[in-house]
């Protein structure tokens, strides 16, 4: 029975789902602004922060919004994923293991992100489009970077490093996973820094998605069966190839 797999957790899957719902019903309810109060404090503090006196923290800034800087988060990225290959007790096939694994990430994102852009509707301006007094970053600097967003929320950037970290988490375990959650902390900082994210676009936003869609994939037989599927597919064609190879 599916209650009895190993891989089916239904506990965590009930947690994760209803913590899911309590943000988005703590977001849509009327009578609780703590995520308008929490935006806008986070917004106008850091925002004072830009300005000609304070152009080292602006500079930070305005390159970490560079598109380059989105290589540097693929890179530690990839470093972290190096890191759980090395820390991985199955021996053999290990690298393909990971291959599948890595495939079956690449495969959830994008059923998610197809989910999220038919399911939330809902979008708004990034604060620096909102609020017409707001610093822009691009005013301060003469190269380019991101300081705008006709359609911030959800934050895409966010969601897709929480999914990565969920599958760390999940297949990698919780010292892997927690160095994948402070790559969520770190990598999508910028944005809110920058102005061209709310805080809420990220951490109600992506992670309302996140929680409430990744469990069905993780907390399941679902991503640890797709995932074995395409390991023994990768082990198939190997054993093919090599052969090839060796004549």
């Amino acid at each position: 029975m599916l209650t009895q797999h190993p891989d089916f957790a239904p506990a965590r899957l009930l947690f994760y789902n209803l913590l899911g719902i309590a943000l988005i019903l703590g977001w849509w309810s009327p009578n609780l602004l703590i995520w308008e109060a929490l935006d806008d404090a986070v917004f106008f503090t850091t925002n004072a922060w830009l300005h000609g006196d304070n152009m080292a923290w602006v500079h930070l800034v305005a390159l970490a919004n560079h598109r380059a800087f989105d290589g540097i988060s693929l890179l530690a990225m990839a470093a972290v994923l190096l890191w759980a290959i090395r820390r991985d007790p199955v021996g053999e096939h290990r690298w393909l293991r990971w291959g599948g694994i890595g495939l079956t990430l690449l495969l959830t994102a994008g059923i998610v992100n197809r989910i999220e852009a038919y399911v939330v509707t809902y979008r708004h301006a990034s604060p620096t489009l909102v609020y017409d007094n707001a610093t822009r970053v691009t005013e301060l600097v003469d190269y380019a970077t991101k300081a705008v967003s006709a359609s911030s929320f959800p934050s895409d950037h966010g969601l897709m490093l929480m999914i990565f970290a969920a599958f760390m988490w999940r297949f990698a375990g919780p010292r892997v996973g927690l160095m994948s959650a402070a790559l969520v902390v770190l990598f999508s900082a910028p944005r809110i820094l920058g102005g061209a994210h709310w805080f809420s676009d990220i951490y109600f936003g992506s992670l309302a998605i996140a929680l409430v869609l990744l469990p069905w994939a993780l907390c399941t037989p679902l991503a640890p069966r797709t995932a074995s599927a395409i390991t023994r597919g990768l082990i198939v064609l190997e054993a093919r190839l090599l052969p090839a190879r060796a004549r």
